[in-house]
This record gives structure tokens, sequence and C-alpha cells, in this order.
């Protein structure tokens, strides 16, 4: 098969990913944090490292702050709805997030009455910056945004937006979902104050794992409560980070496979994307030359991930991922992709898209092959 679903889940994975989640399952079956003997301590490390390793990757000061949950959606509800949210508050978010924010913040909006407004993409990055300025209120408290669109790899000037957020005293939660193991972030650098990521896409760890990292003093609330391992006698959530976030027991094997995909991308830092780039930019050469394809996105740049967005005359988005599938062995995602205000903005919310994403595994070869395949069935819908 001919992979090109990345941005949804990325395959294949580093052996060492694998090596490490094999061996957390066969050799350490403890639960980190609720045991003093040797496998528990042995497991307690496990976990710290990857903490530590997240810090250091991304540029956060407190490890003890970059806490684990079973995917990055999760993670963004924690973020999100984890303020002690007052009647009538503003966030400012954009046009184009995934249903991980935009389902928090309209509930929100619902429970809270809190005001959001979404700013548009545009290819221009003074543009997009232009509407945070115009968009910012006395009373407005968070930036919640994408990086990146899942659906069409358009990326937002982030450096930017967190500086001028900065300069107006509001907090930002950057969705770091399509874009950590993409490019290059850095919390303090970049004036981030919370980000989150998953650890089963470009980071090419397993899926179950996300993370919420954050710098600085952000009193967020819990919105889980229960056993932490430490601290039994209180009868509320502990203040002390990591255990005031981290509910239940931790999933050791994943986090166990999410250090060795962080270590693995340490080693070879740098290397993907120019590679993906590449591929990129000549999957998209490829589909400009055939009648009856429309693309959605940002034009070839450096400055965008490896996706690809159209669709085929005005034809069904997910019959032609069917076809993709079931007659040339090859995977995309097709349909809303999660993000229908996407799809609103771009007026494809009837017919869906046809995405392919790549990542460093994939080839010219295989770039090629898609292309004919998508030329084949663009010739035969011309044909009715």
């Amino acid at each position: 098969m001919i992979y090109f679903d990345q941005a949804a889940s990325s395959f294949p994975k580093p052996p060492e990913v694998a090596e490490a989640m094999y061996k957390a399952v066969i050799q350490n079956p403890a639960n980190p944090g609720r045991g003093s003997h040797r496998l528990a301590r042995e497991a307690a490390g496990i976990i710290f490292q990857a903490r530590e390793k997240a810090a250091q990757l991304f540029g956060m000061t407190d490890p003890k702050k970059a806490v684990f949950f079973h995917n990055a959606t999760a993670a963004l509800n924690q973020a999100v709805k984890g303020f002690n949210w007052q009647e009538g508050e503003h966030i400012i978010a954009t046009n184009f997030e995934h249903n991980s924010i935009r389902r928090p913040l309209v509930y929100l909006e619902k429970k809270y009455k809190i005001d959001v407004t979404y700013i548009d993409w545009h290819e221009q990055d003074n543009k997009i910056i232009d509407q945070v300025e115009q968009a910012i209120k006395g009373n407005t408290r968070l930036i919640a945004m994408t990086h990146a669109s899942n659906v069409t790899g358009a990326v937002f000037p982030l450096k930017k937006i967190m500086e001028i957020a900065k300069q107006h005293g509001i907090t930002t939660l950057v969705d770091g979902s399509q874009t950590v193991g993409h490019m290059d972030i850095h919390m303090k650098d970049d004036q981030i104050d919370m980000l989150v990521f998953p650890g089963h896409k470009a980071l090419l760890g397993p899926q179950g794992t996300g993370m919420l990292l954050v710098e600085g003093d952000i009193p967020l609330i819990p919105i889980y409560h229960g056993g932490t391992g430490g601290y039994s006698k209180l009868i509320d959530q502990p203040e002390q980070w990591p255990e005031r976030m981290e509910s239940g027991t931790l999933n050791l094997p994943g986090i166990a496979g999410l250090l060795a995909a962080m270590e693995a991308f340490e080693k070879g830092k740098g290397r993907n994307v120019p590679r993906e780039t590449f591929l990129i930019n000549k999957l998209l050469k490829g589909l400009e030359t055939v009648p009856g394809v429309q693309i959605y996105g940002p034009d070839q740049n450096p400055n965008r991930l490896p996706i690809a967005a159209f669709n085929i005359l005005h034809a069904n988005s997910q019959e032609i991922a069917a076809i993709l599938d079931s007659h040339y062995d090859i995977a995309v995602r097709a349909g809303l992709h999660c993000s229908p205000l996407t799809h609103e903005t771009l007026n494809t919310a009837n017919q869906g898209m046809v995405r392919a994403s790549l990542s460093y595994y994939n080839t010219e070869e295989e770039v090629d092959i898609f292309l004919q395949a998508v030329r084949e069935i663009a010739e035969s819908y011309q044909e009715f």
C-alpha cells in the first residue's frame, strides 16, 4: 500500500519505538508512581525521562509541567476548559481550527457565554496579523490557535501572533498537532504559554499519547480528578504538578514509545523538512497539470506542511478516496477532516476534500504512481 495519510497518523514508525513499547510491556508491568519497589521506580523513571525530553526539545522550563494525556484532544480540552472563566470573556481562534479546539470553544460559549472571534487565514501573513490586532479586546483572555491547518497545510505566523499576545498580557495556547515534528518550536523563544501535541503524527510515536506543555505559572483547574499515586490523604486534587493534571494510571508503553520517538527525532532533527518539502511540491506541481483538479490551500513554498488538499470536478471526495483505496491501494483521507469551519470557509462543506499527506518515509516513485492514479480517475469523471 502507498500510505498518504500521514497527517492522520504516521506510518511506518522507527523500529526503536516498537522496541521500547515491547520492553515496557514485557519487562516492566509496574504502575509508575504507585509503589516504591524497583519496577515501579523504573517505570516512573521512564515517565520522567519523557517529560525531560519534551521540555528539552520544545524549550520549556519545568519538566513537571510537561503532562501526559491519552491524546492531543484531551490535552486541548484541559488547556481550554481549565481556566476560571468568567461570563463574557473573549477568546481569539482561527477559522482553520480542528474540532479539538472548536468544540471546547463552543462549549465555553454555551456554558459561560464566552465571546469567540475566528480570524481568517490569508496567504499574506501581515493580513492575518492585522486581524489578530484588530480582534483584541480589553477582556481577551486567551488566543487558542492551530499552528497549521490539518486540511490544507497552511501555516499561521506563530511568532508574531505570540509576540502580540505577550504585549497585551494574553495567554496563548498553540495546537501543534500537525507541526510538532515538522517545524522547529521553542516555547520560550516563541513566547508560547501552552503547547499541545500528539505522539502519533510527525513525531512518529505511538497512538494513545498526547502532551500539554505549560510554560510559566498558569493556574489551570484540572478537568479530571482522581488517584495520583501520591498525596492520597487529600480529598481535593493536589496542587503539585504533574500530579495535579494526571489522574489515573499513565500509559507506560505508549509513553516509552513516545520517548523513543522523541529521541529518534532529536537524532535526525532537520532531515525531514527538505525531503518532505520536495515531495509535496512535486505532488502539487503534478496535480496542477491534471484537468478537473481543484487544489486548496497555500502555493508551493517551504513554509507549508506536506499536505495537498484537492477535489476532482464535482465528485464526492469520499468516493475519490474509496477509488484510490480499492483500485490503486493508495490510502488518503477524505471528507471534512474534523474541521468543518475550514470547509465552510473554503466552500467545500458539501463536497469535502481529498487530502494526501506525506512524511520522510514516502518516495518520489509513490508520488508518481499517485499522480497517475489521479489523472486516470479525473479522465473517467470527465467522460460523464
